[in-house]
């Protein structure tokens, strides 16, 4: 089993960045902890992180062309504006989980609206670093 982690712009500040809403976990403490519970069930995860939409693009299209089986996806701001990430996730057979740290409905109005969410199997918002451990032991158990 093969998953993708997708991380958008500005989570390589996490642990820096509006503490508050974020906390202090770094984008690697997380990568590093799913990346070890992944090989314990014999799953490769592989991690990716850009502030570009294009590169966001170009890794969903490289999971579609290797048969990834998942993608688990926090696609940051660009949840609420990018129509092209969607439409490369359209073209994605494979489940697909979107993943925010914060509760978005609590949040600006802006952010109520996800894109990702029209393709997503299953959406986690609001539980900190640990929707991405909810996701990937979702995935696991799939």
């Amino acid at each position: 089993m093969k998953i993708f982690l997708i991380n958008g712009p500005n989570l390589n500040y996490l642990g820096k960045r509006q503490t508050n809403i974020y906390g202090y976990n770094t984008l690697q403490d997380i990568e590093k902890f799913l990346i070890k519970k992944a090989k314990r069930f014999n799953v490769n995860l592989e991690c990716y992180q850009s502030n570009h939409e294009g590169y966001i693009i170009d890794i969903v299209h490289r999971a579609y062309y290797i048969n990834c089986n998942s993608i688990i996806i926090n696609a940051g701001a660009y949840s609420h504006t990018s129509i092209p990430i969607l439409d490369a996730l359209t073209l994605f057979n494979g489940l697909i989980i979107e993943v925010h740290i914060s509760n978005i409905y609590n949040r600006e109005v802006f952010r109520h609206t996800s894109f990702i969410s029209k393709r997503a199997n299953a959406i986690i918002s609001g539980l900190g670093v640990y929707g991405y451990i909810s996701a990937l032991n979702y995935l696991i158990k799939s």
